[in-house]
C-alpha cells in the first residue's frame, strides 16, 4: 500500500481519493461513514437527544477492522487531563490504523461552541455575546485561538459554529446563536469559520437549515416557516460562512420544515447546498438525526431505510455512533435495496477530506506536536476582551455608574456567587462536569461578587443570595432587603442557569414558556426596588427576558450573555468604570413576557397599531447600547440619489468622540423600503461597524451600498433587485436613526444569483 497511488502526496485529491475508492471492500467504504463514540453514557442523564435509547454496545476491536470515518468526543465526554487525552486519542488512532488494510485514521471531532468542550479548556463568552461586540476581528482571533487548541491535541474538526437565527427568544438555545439579524448573523460566524480554519481545523456549519424557526420555540420541534423566511433570514448566514469563511462541513438540522425533515431533504443538502451554492465538503449528521428519521420523523421503517433517505439526500457522515450506515446499509446494499453509489459519493467526500487533513500521508502522526496547554494565559486574555466588548449597558438615566469607589453596596441575587452563573451549557463545567460531581471544575472562574471586591476594595460590599434562580422559595428575601435597605446602592445580579433537556433554564431543551425572570427572581427585584435603595440589575442570561415591568424603576441595567470565565471580572469592570461599555444587543429586551414569537424584523402588521391592545415595541431595540461618554454625528453626503439596480452607493458619518474618555461607538446601516412585492422588515441591518475613539478623536465612515443588499424573495421564490425608493438610514440601534439617506433605484429589476453580494463594504479614514 505504501507505493499505491492514494499515497502519494504529490497526487491530486480526487485521483489519491478515486485509486483508494477503488481498492476498498463495501464494509470499508462503509466504516468511513459513521462515528463512534467511545464512553458515551448509555443510562442516566445523556447530553445528546434520546442518547440511551440510539446508543447500542459494540466491539471496539471488531468494529475497526474495516476502518472508521469519526472519532465522538474524545475530550468531551467524561473528564479527562489533556495531556492524558492527547495520549488516549493517538493511542486510539495507531489502534484505528493498525486494524485496517490501508491505515487511515478517524477524524476526530469535539464542539468547540464557546471554546474547546473539554476539561480544563478556556470557557470563553457564549455566542450570543459574540454577536453583542459587533467585532467580527476579535470573533476571529478568538476562534483561530479554539482551533490551535484542538490541533494541539489531535482534534480536526469542531462543531460550530451555530448559525441559527433567533426567531423566539423562548427557545431553550438562543445562548448558542449569535442574534436575531442575518446579516449580524453572516458576518460574526464568517468570522469564526476563518479563524476556526486558519489552524487547519474543519468548521461545521449548524443547523442546517431552520432549526431556530421550531413552532412554539420547543426544541426540535417541526418548523413552520415559510419559502420567503428561509430564503431571506434562514439561509443568508450559511452562504456568508461558506463564501467568506470557507467552512468544509454542515450539519443537517434534526426538524422538518413543511414536513420534510433536514436530514431527508435532497433539496436542501444536495440541489442547494452543493448544485447552487457549490460546497464540496462533508455533510454530518447531527448526532442520531439519521436515526430519528426512523424513530421521531416517521419517514423511514428501517435503520437501512433511513441510512437510504439520508444518503439520498446527501448526509455523508452518521454521528455520533453507529447505527443506520453499518451492517443494516451494507445488507440494504447487497440485497439491491440501495444503490452502492450512494455509498461511494459519501466515501469519496469523507475520503477527499482525509486528504486535505493530511490523514492519508505516509508520514502522518497522531502524536501531539507539543505541550498541552487549553486554558494559557493569551487564552485567558482573549476571554477578558470579548466579554469586556459583549456586556451591554442597557440604561443608566442618573448616571449612577460608574460605582463609586468607598461606596457601601449590597450584592444580592442568585447568580452574583457561583462561577457557573458565567458559563453556557456547551461549556464542559455546565455540559459535561456536572455529571461528575466532586471533579473539580478545571479553570479558574471568579464569580461576579470575587471581581468586583477585587474592583473596589475601598468599598463596603455585603452580600445575600435572597433567592435560588428556580425555586419559587422567597424565605431569603428578607435578608436581602435588609442588606438593600443599609446600603448606597444596591447591585442584584440575577439570570439563568444553564443545563441541558430541563436541567436549566437556558441551553438546549430548556425551553421558556414565556420571558418573564425564572423562579421568585422577578418578586425578588420588585422587593429590592421597592427599598428605595438605588438599584443596579446585572443580568448573566443566555436570553433577553422582559423588563418593562421595572421601566423607571431601576437606577441601571447591565446586560450579559453568559460572558465565560473571564465574566466576573469583566462585568465588575463595567460596573466600577474600569471598562467602558460599548456591547450593542444581538437580540432585542422585551417589554412585557407575552406575545412571542418576536423579533426586530417585522413588516408592517407585525409594529404596534391601533387594532390590538397588545404593543409588541421592544423594551430595548436591537443594536442598543449605551457607554461612559458622548458621540456626536455629522453626516456627509447628497440626501437623495439616484442609482442603476446595478451600481453602488456611498452614504458617510463622521462621529467623534466628545466625551473625556476613550470608547466604542457602533455605527449601523439600516435599510428601510417603503413599498415591496412582498411584505418586508420595517428596517433591517445591512451593515455596520465598531469604532474606538479616544477623546476629541473622529473618523469617517463610509458604507458602499450595493443594490445587491436590497434584494428579497418574490412571490414566485425569485430573488429580485427591485427598482424604486429606498431609505439608508445610520442609527445608534435599529431604533434610534441619525441620518437617513433616500436612494431610488432604476433601470431593469435584476435576479442575482448565489453570487450577489452579501455584504456592505465599509472603510473609514480620519476625520
Amino acid at each position: 500500500m505504501t507505493t499505491a497511488p492514494w499515497r502519494d502526496a504529490a497526487l491530486p485529491a480526487e485521483a489519491r481519493v478515486d485509486d483508494l475508492l477503488a481498492r476498498m471492500t463495501l464494509e470499508e467504504k462503509t466504516a468511513q461513514l459513521y462515528g463512534v463514540w467511545v464512553g458515551a453514557a448509555t443510562d442516566g442523564d445523556g447530553v445528546a437527544p434520546h442518547q440511551h435509547e440510539m446508543t447500542a454496545d459494540y466491539d471496539w476491536d471488531e468494529l475497526i477492522t474495516h476502518g472508521l470515518g469519526q472519532l465522538t468526543r474524545s475530550f468531551g465526554t467524561a473528564p479527562v487531563d489533556p495531556v492524558l487525552g492527547a495520549q488516549a486519542l493517538a493511542r486510539a488512532q495507531r489502534r484505528i490504523c493498525g486494524a485496517g488494510r490501508f491505515g487511515i485514521p478517524a477524524i476526530a471531532h469535539e464542539e468547540c461552541l464557546a471554546g474547546f468542550t473539554a476539561w480544563g479548556a478556556t470557557a470563553y463568552p457564549v455566542p450570543l455575546a459574540w454577536g453583542a461586540t459587533f467585532d467580527p476581528a476579535l470573533i476571529e482571533e478568538m476562534a483561530g485561538r479554539i482551533g490551535r487548541d484542538l490541533a494541539s491535541v489531535g482534534v480536526h474538526q469542531g462543531l460550530a459554529p451555530v448559525l441559527d437565527v433567533v426567531r423566539d427568544p423562548r427557545w431553550g438555545r438562543v445562548e448558542e446563536t449569535i442574534g436575531e439579524d442575518p446579516y449580524l448573523v453572516g458576518t460574526i460566524g464568517a468570522a469564526y469559520v476563518r479563524g476556526l480554519e486558519s489552524a487547519g481545523v474543519v468548521a461545521t456549519l449548524k443547523h442546517f437549515a431552520g432549526y431556530a424557526a421550531s413552532a412554539g420555540a420547543r426544541n426540535l420541534a417541526p418548523v413552520r416557516a415559510g419559502v420567503r423566511e428561509l430564503a431571506d433570514v434562514t439561509l443568508p448566514p450559511f452562504e456568508f460562512a461558506l463564501r467568506e469563511g470557507g467552512a468544509r462541513s454542515v450539519m443537517a438540522a434534526y426538524t422538518d420544515t413543511d414536513g420534510v425533515p433536514a436530514s431527508a431533504d435532497p433539496y436542501l443538502l444536495t440541489e442547494l447546498l452543493r448544485e447552487q451554492w457549490g460546497f464540496t465538503g462533508t455533510v454530518v449528521a447531527d448526532y442520531f438525526g439519521v436515526g430519528f428519521l426512523q424513530t421521531l420523523h416517521k419517514v423511514a421503517g428501517s435503520t437501512a431505510g433511513a441510512a437510504h433517505a439520508a444518503l439520498a439526500a446527501g448526509v455523508d457522515v452518521e454521528l455520533p455512533t453507529v447505527r443506520c450506515y453499518g451492517d443494516p446499509l451494507v445488507e440494504a446494499v447487497r440485497a439491491g435495496e440501495v444503490p452502492e453509489s450512494l455509498v461511494d459519493r459519501a466515501a469519496a467526500r469523507v475520503l477527499r477530506q482525509k486528504c486535505e487533513l493530511g490523514l492519508l500521508d505516509e508520514d502522518w502522526t497522531p502524536e501531539p506536536a507539543g505541550p498541552v496547554d487549553l486554558d494559557s494565559a493569551h487564552n485567558r486574555v482573549l476571554a477578558r476582551r470579548t466579554a469586556e466588548e459583549s456586556v451591554v449597558l442597557l440604561s443608566n438615566p442618573d448616571g449612577l455608574l460608574p460605582l463609586a469607589r468607598d461606596t457601601r453596596i449590597a450584592v444580592v441575587g442568585p447568580r452574583a456567587a457561583d462561577a457557573l452563573a458565567m458559563l453556557g451549557c456547551y461549556s464542559f463545567p455546565s455540559h459535561v462536569g456536572t455529571h461528575h460531581p466532586g471533579t473539580p471544575v478545571g479553570i479558574e472562574i471568579p464569580t461576579l461578587l470575587e471581581s468586583l471586591r477585587a474592583e473596589l476594595p475601598d468599598a463596603k460590599i455585603t452580600f445575600a443570595e435572597g433567592c435560588d434562580t428556580t425555586n419559587p422559595d422567597t424565605s431569603g428575601f428578607e435578608e436581602a432587603v435588609e442588606r438593600a435597605a443599609e446600603a448606597d446602592v444596591c447591585v442584584v445580579v440575577l439570570g439563568d442557569r444553564a443545563g441541558l433537556f430541563g436541567r436549566g433554564t437556558s441551553g438546549e431543551g430548556c425551553d421558556a414558556a414565556d420571558l418573564r425572570l425564572p423562579g421568585a427572581q422577578a418578586e425578588l427585584l420588585d422587593a429590592l426596588t421597592a427599598t428605595g435603595t438605588p438599584v443596579v440589575l446585572v443580568l448573566l442570561t443566555g436570553r433577553p427576558y422582559a423588563l418593562g415591568r421595572w421601566e423607571g424603576r431601576l437606577a441601571a441595567g447591565v446586560q450579559a450573555f453568559f460572558p465565560g470565565e473571564e465574566g466576573g471580572p469583566a462585568v465588575a469592570g463595567v460596573l466600577s468604570g474600569r471598562v467602558n461599555p460599548s456591547g450593542r444587543l444581538p437580540v432585542s429586551v422585551p417589554r412585557s413576557p407575552g406575545g412571542q414569537p418576536w423579533t426586530y424584523l417585522q413588516p408592517p402588521l407585525g409594529l404596534a397599531g391601533t387594532v390590538s391592545n397588545l404593543d409588541p415595541t421592544p423594551l430595548h431595540a436591537f443594536g442598543h447600547g449605551l457607554g461612559y461618554t458622548e458621540f456626536a454625528w455629522e453626516a456627509a453626503g447628497p440626501p437623495a440619489s439616484v442609482i442603476g439596480t446595478d451600481d453602488t452607493y456611498d452614504v458617510s458619518v463622521t462621529v467623534r468622540n466628545t466625551g473625556a474618555r476613550e470608547g466604542a461607538e457602533v455605527v449601523q446601516l439600516y435599510l428601510h423600503d417603503p413599498v415591496a412585492r412582498v411584505t418586508r422588515p420595517d428596517v433591517r441591518l445591512i451593515g455596520y461597524r465598531r469604532l474606538e475613539l479616544a477623546p476629541g478623536e473622529a473618523r469617517r465612515v463610509t458604507f458602499h451600498f450595493h443594490p445587491d443588499l436590497s434584494a428579497f424573495t418574490d412571490r414566485a421564490g425569485v430573488r429580485i433587485v427591485e427598482p424604486g425608493a429606498l431609505e439608508l438610514r445610520l442609527g445608534r440601534s435599529s431604533a434610534d436613526t441619525v441620518h437617513t439617506a433616500h436612494v431610488t433605484l432604476t433601470g431593469p429589476e435584476r435576479h442575482p444569483g448565489p453570487d450577489r453580494r452579501l455584504r456592505c463594504e465599509v472603510t473609514e479614514a480620519q476625520a
